[in-house]
C-alpha cells in the first residue's frame, strides 16, 4: 500500500484530490492537517507520497524546513508547471513529478504510483533541461504487486499494443499509459516490455 498525504489550501481542491487518491485499492490516504506546515506534516504522518497543489504559492516557499524532515516522493500540481523546478533547489532535489492543476484523476493516480516506484513523471509543459530534477532510485521493492491496471496494461503489452493503442483501449492519455507502462517495468524490475511480459508471464499475471 502506498501512503499518499493531500496537501492543498482550498477544502474543494483538497477534497477533489483525495477522492481521486481514494479511488484506488492501491494508494492508502494519511490524515492531513491543513492547519499545520507542510514539513511538520510529513514528519508527523512519513507518507510515501506528498501530492501538494501549489494554487499560486511559491514552491520554495511550501519547501522550507522539508528537505530536513523525513523524505517523501512529491507530486506537484502547478498552473505553471515549467517553473517550479527552477524556484529553488529543494524543489529539484524532492519533487519526482509535475502536473497541471487540472489533470485527470488517472494521469495523478498513474503519477502517484510512477514516483513511489521510484520513477519521475513530468507533463510536457513542465520540461526545461536547465531544470531537470536530479534523478534518484527507489530501494528496489520487486514484491510490490501490480495494481488491477498494471496488470490490464501488461496484458495489452503482451498482446504487442504500443502506449497509443493502450491508451486509446483504456480511454486515458499517452502521457498516463506511459506512467503505467513505467511504473510496471520498475516494479517487475525489467530492463524492457518484452522482459516485463516474460517476467509477467511466469509470475502468472499475462494468460499464456
Amino acid at each position: 500500500m502506498i501512503t499518499v498525504l493531500v496537501a492543498a489550501r482550498g477544502a474543494g481542491p483538497r477534497a477533489r484530490l483525495e477522492a481521486a487518491i481514494a479511488g484506488s485499492p492501491g494508494l492508502g490516504l494519511v490524515t492531513s492537517a491543513p492547519g499545520l506546515p507542510l514539513r511538520r506534516q510529513v514528519a508527523g504522518l512519513h507518507p510515501d507520497v506528498v501530492v501538494l497543489d501549489l494554487d499560486g504559492e511559491r514552491i520554495g516557499t511550501v519547501l522550507a524546513g522539508l528537505r530536513d524532515e523525513a523524505r517523501a516522493a512529491l507530486v506537484v500540481l502547478s498552473r505553471t508547471p515549467r517553473r517550479v523546478l527552477g524556484e529553488s533547489a529543494a524543489a529539484r532535489d524532492l519533487v519526482r513529478a509535475i502536473l497541471p492543476r487540472d489533470a485527470s484523476a488517472e494521469e495523478l493516480r498513474a503519477a502517484v504510483e510512477a514516483v513511489a516506484a521510484g520513477l519521475i513523471a513530468l507533463s510536457p509543459d513542465s520540461l526545461d533541461a536547465r531544470s531537470a530534477p536530479r534523478p534518484v532510485r527507489a530501494p528496489a521493492t520487486p514484491d510490490q504487486p501490480l495494481t488491477a491496471r498494471e496488470i490490464e496494461v501488461l496484458g495489452m503489452m503482451a498482446d504487442g499494443l504500443g502506449n497509443k493503442i493502450i491508451a486509446a483501449r483504456l480511454g486515458i492519455s499517452t502521457h498516463t499509459a506511459k506512467f503505467h507502462v513505467a511504473s510496471i517495468m520498475a516494479k517487475l524490475e525489467a530492463g524492457s516490455r518484452t522482459e516485463a511480459v516474460s517476467i509477467g508471464m511466469r509470475r502468472g499475471l499475462v494468460a499464456i
